[in-house]
């Protein structure tokens, strides 16, 4: 799978677990920007207001990319929540995602090692029964083509995951395709060469 096309959280997923009395409630949810993976941190403070520690991480961008991450122990010793946390996100395989283990203290001291594996432990219990979806990157293209190439560009459209969005019957037939971004230049080849360099295409807007 390229890095422009990875699996992403396909909802809010909560998993819970007890560990010498104190509760750990894991929540995965899909984090398409770092505002994103912010507010639902505070979606779980909101949710959890009395509980010990909200300890959360988060990776936005491709599995295992850094270039947009973020952490916190939220009062937990240094390095015992939010790292370990992190360190299981960047190597599971999925992008766009923000973990947020809720703990509630149940009076036995885990000790750091005991937190690692505990933090750690409950991102990997969520993950284990994440339900993902494949997150494309699409464009949108505008395209024009006379009536003979009507037929012809119809049949070529699905061999690039092309969809039609819109069309317009006027002096030429336009059509707004959305389509992978992976499969933008080998579309717009085909196409010229099915309509000998006839067909006016314009990148409409990407997401």
């Amino acid at each position: 799978m390229s890095q422009s096309r990875y699996l992403v959280p396909a909802a809010v997923h909560r998993v819970e677990e007890e560990i010498k009395r104190s509760r750990f409630i894991t929540t995965l949810a899909p984090a398409p920007t770092p505002d994103a993976a912010r507010a639902f941190i505070a979606d779980m403070r909101a949710e959890f207001p009395d509980a010990t520690h909200n300890c959360w991480a988060y990776v936005v961008g491709p599995p295992g990319s850094t270039s947009q991450i973020g952490l916190s122990d939220d009062g937990e010793p240094h390095g015992s929540a939010g790292r370990p946390m992190l360190t299981v996100l960047l190597h599971a395989g999925v992008g766009d995602i923000v973990a947020v283990v809720t703990r509630y203290f149940g009076g036995t001291l885990l000790g750091v090692g005991g937190l690692v594996r505990a933090y750690s432990g409950g991102v990997q219990l969520a993950l284990a029964t994440l339900p993902t979806v494949e997150r494309v990157p699409t464009v949108m293209l505008d395209v024009v083509v006379d009536y003979a190439a009507v037929t012809p560009l119809l049949r070529l459209a699905p061999n690039y995951e092309a969809i039609i969005i819109a069309q317009d019957f006027g002096l030429d037939a336009t059509y707004r395709l959305r389509l992978p971004l992976s499969q933008v230049d080998a579309f717009q080849t085909a196409l010229t060469d099915m309509t000998h360099g006839q067909a006016l295409v314009e990148i409409a807007a990407s997401e």
